[in-house]
């Protein structure tokens, strides 16, 4: 059959927001037990970014595979030096590829390029390949906090990495 053929390519496409949401609810809820909200706050991030984004500033990805979208990761504003990295997701069948690192590394490139000092993230204690895969380039924990969303028990993470040495 030989290697899948993977792209990353910028959001754009139609279709491409209504895969995030759906990708995100999906998941999340099969894999770790989360109710709609989750859905929601994914909604409500991409419709944000949607209807106001400074493409100099802040961009999305979609990564596919054999043509299905299979992956996605935000690059957006927090402030003037700060970028944030959201919602980064890989599908289970992509798993292994490498594509979250992929994801992220298209994401610093791109924070880098855009002139921000920072890259901050927040996340979830369950989800253990993402961390790995912060971690492994050089995020930093410097920020956590017991919360209860998504209809359970969670410890909220936040990650930094410095873009200029």
């Amino acid at each position: 059959m030989g290697d899948p053929q993977v792209i990353i390519h910028r959001l754009g496409d139609p279709g491409d927001l209504g895969w995030v949401v759906m990708a995100h609810g999906e998941l999340y809820a099969s894999e770790f037990g989360w109710d709609t909200s989750f859905e929601a706050l994914v909604a409500h991030i991409v419709a944000d970014y949607a209807a106001d984004h400074d493409p100099v500033r802040e961009a999305a990805w979609i990564a596919e595979m054999d043509g299905r979208r299979v992956g996605c990761v935000f690059c957006v504003k927090a402030d003037h030096t700060t970028a944030q990295l959201r919602i980064l997701l890989v599908d289970r069948s992509a798993r292994g590829e490498g594509l979250g690192g992929r994801l992220v590394e298209e994401c610093l490139a791109f924070a880098r390029l855009a002139g921000y000092q920072r890259m901050r993230l927040w996340t979830n204690h369950p989800l253990a390949a993402a961390r790995h895969v912060y971690l492994s380039r050089g995020f930093r924990l410097v920020e956590e906090e017991p919360h209860h969303s998504f209809g359970v028990d969670l410890i909220g993470q936040v990650y930094e990495l410095d873009l200029v040495s």
